[in-house]
Order: structure tokens, then C-alpha cells, then sequence
């Protein structure tokens, strides 16, 4: 069994990819607010097809990272965190508030939602950086036999991330707060995900280090 904390991370690391703002959130706002709930609930679990494949991918990668060595698994750990930086400073910087646009009805929102995260570019690269910077502290644990409860806890963290969107983001009220205050929605996600770019360039520093002064 592997560590509470470990587990806790990873449906950590699936909660936030979930919650943070992205074309996603913002189309399941869409729907929410012009179909209903039910619309956007289907939406929302629809997507978790994307996001089990996206974050299958991302462990595969940064176990196959430790496994290859602590060298790979820290220049991983920092290429993610520069990638989140650059995420986190592109939205804190945000200063551009776009209208919500008129949503089309959508007929089956939950094949919109499963399409959409199948084909969501930026689905693997936000799962990889922001599952190393959560997991970069138990690296010495990250091995292929944990795959299977780690991927059980992010399905967890999935989980309970939909119902959230699906229970408060779904009122009435908190769409119109959200559109009032977007951008500060948006910088606020920026700051985490700054928080969590330092998080993962932390944990990469003393293995690059050590590489460095080994040469």
C-alpha cells in the first residue's frame, strides 16, 4: 500500500487539473448556463474519458522518467515546472476580458465532453506538469507497481473535482460571479500554478546539483 500522502497528491493533482480554469471549464460553463446542470453534468463526465487518458499517460511517462534514473526524472521535473511558470505568468499577466460567447445547444453533451477531452491539446502536457510537481516529493516510491493505486486515486480526485464543478459552478449564482470577476478567477489559477512551478523546480534543484557537480 503505498503512502496516504502519495495517494493524496495524485487525486490532489487530478482535482486541480480539473478545477483550474481552461477550455473545459469554460465550455461546461457554457452548457451548464445555457442548458441547465444536468447538460453540463453530462459535459463534465463525458470529459473524464479525456481525463483518464491524459493522466494514464502522464504517470506512464514520469514513473518511465524515475525509472530511467534520478537525472531523467529531475530534468522532467524542470522542464515541467519552467512549463507551469510559463502558464502561471501568462495568466497572472492576463489583462484581457473576453465576453462569454453565445453557446450552440448542444444535442449529447456527454459525447461533447468525451470528444473534447480525447482531443484537448493541452490535456497531456498540464497532466504531466502538474502530476510531477505534486509527486516529485515521494520519487523514491514511483515505481510501476504503484501505477495502478495511483491512477485509482486520481480517478478519485477526478471524481470528486466533476461533482464540484457540477454542484457550485452549475448555480446560477456562481456563473454570474465567475463572468464578473474572470480575470481574477484566471490570476488566481495563475498564482497556483506559479506556486506549483516552484514546487517542482524545488524538487529538481539538489538532483541537477548533485549531477552537476559530479561531472
Amino acid at each position: 500500500m503505498l503512502p496516504v500522502s502519495l495517494l493524496a497528491a495524485s487525486a490532489t493533482a487530478a482535482a486541480l487539473t480539473t478545477l483550474t480554469p481552461g477550455p473545459a471549464f469554460l465550455m461546461m460553463l457554457g452548457i451548464g448556463a445555457s442548458q441547465g446542470r444536468r447538460a453540463g453534468a453530462g459535459f463534465v463526465f463525458g470529459h473524464l474519458a479525456g481525463d483518464l487518458l491524459w493522466s494514464s499517460l502522464a504517470l506512464v511517462a514520469i514513473i518511465g522518467a524515475r525509472s530511467a534514473g534520478g537525472l531523467a526524472f529531475d530534468v522532467l521535473g524542470t522542464v515541467c515546472g519552467l512549463y507551469l511558470g510559463w502558464l502561471g505568468l501568462r495568466a497572472v499577466a492576463s489583462t484581457r476580458r473576453d465576453g462569454a460567447p453565445v453557446t450552440p445547444v448542444v444535442r449529447r453533451p456527454w459525447l461533447r465532453g468525451v470528444l473534447f477531452g480525447l482531443t484537448n491539446p493541452k490535456g497531456y502536457p498540464v497532466a504531466v506538469a502538474t502530476f510531477t510537481a505534486l509527486l516529485a516529493g515521494h520519487s523514491a516510491v514511483l515505481h510501476w507497481a504503484a501505477m495502478p493505486q495511483l491512477l485509482i486515486a486520481a480517478v478519485g480526485g477526478f471524481l470528486l473535482a466533476d461533482v464540484v464543478l457540477v454542484v457550485f459552478v452549475g448555480t446560477a449564482g456562481v456563473r454570474r460571479l465567475y463572468r464578473r470577476h474572470e480575470i481574477w478567477v484566471v490570476r488566481a489559477a495563475g498564482l497556483i500554478f506559479l506556486g506549483f512551478a516552484a514546487l517542482s523546480l524545488l524538487n529538481a534543484a539538489p538532483g541537477l546539483r548533485r549531477a552537476w557537480v559530479g561531472r
